[in-house]
C-alpha cells in the first residue's frame, strides 16, 4: 500500500494561501521572497523524484494544470508525466496528462493501489479531509520566516487530536526550517 505525504510551503501562522503568486491573494509569492538555497531546492526536487502519484485537490490541480505543462526539464518532466488524482465533485474533464478525477471515498483505493508515495501539494481542503480521516502518512514541511496575519491556513478544526513524529528538521537558505513528520 502506498503513503500519502503532504508536502507544504508553510508560513509561522500556518498559512499555506498562495506561495507561489498565481491566485488572487493579497501577499501571493510571499515564498519567493526568501531564499531556500541548495539544501531546500534539493529538499523539493528529492520528493518529487521519488513520488509515485499526485493527489491534489482541484484548486491546486487547475494552477498546476496551467504552469506546469509548458515548462522543460527533470522536474517538470516527472510533474507532467507522473499519474495525477484530483479529488473533485466538480471537476469533469482534466486537460492535464495521466490524470484522474476521483471522489474523496475513492482516496483509499487510490492508495491501495500504488507502492510508493502518493505527494500532495497544497491543496489545504483536501489535507483537512485527510488529516481528519487518518489517511496521512507523512507531512513535509519547508515553513518559512514570515507571519501574514491572513490567508488560508492548513490546519483546521479536527475531532481528534492528531499524533506525528519528528523525524527530520534542518534549517535551508535563509532561514526556511524543513520538517518531516511521520505517524
Amino acid at each position: 500500500m502506498g503513503r500519502i505525504v503532504v508536502t507544504e510551503f508553510i508560513s509561522l501562522d500556518g498559512v499555506v494561501e498562495d506561495p507561489g503568486g498565481g491566485e488572487d491573494f493579497e501577499y501571493g509569492g510571499w515564498s519567493f521572497a526568501f531564499d531556500r538555497g541548495h539544501d531546500g531546492n534539493e529538499f523539493k526536487t528529492g520528493e518529487t523524484m521519488d513520488a509515485e502519484a499526485m493527489l491534489l485537490g482541484r484548486v491546486t490541480y487547475e494552477g498546476f494544470a496551467k504552469a506546469w505543462p509548458g515548462r522543460e526539464g527533470e522536474f517538470a518532466d516527472r510533474f507532467n508525466s507522473m499519474p495525477k488524482y484530483v479529488v473533485s465533485s466538480t471537476l469533469r474533464d482534466p486537460t492535464w496528462t495521466n490524470t484522474t478525477v476521483i471522489g474523496r471515498d475513492d482516496v483509499a483505493d487510490v492508495r491501495g493501489r500504488h507502492d510508493g508515495d502518493l505527494i500532495v501539494h497544497g491543496s489545504a481542503s483536501l489535507v483537512q479531509d485527510l488529516l481528519e480521516r487518518d489517511l496521512v502518512d507523512e507531512l513535509r514541511l519547508m515553513v518559512f520566516p514570515v507571519v501574514l496575519g491572513k490567508g488560508r491556513a492548513l490546519w483546521g478544526p479536527t475531532s481528534d487530536k492528531k499524533t506525528f513524529k519528528l523525524t527530520d528538521g534542518r534549517t535551508v537558505g535563509e532561514g526556511v526550517q524543513t520538517l518531516v513528520l511521520q505517524k
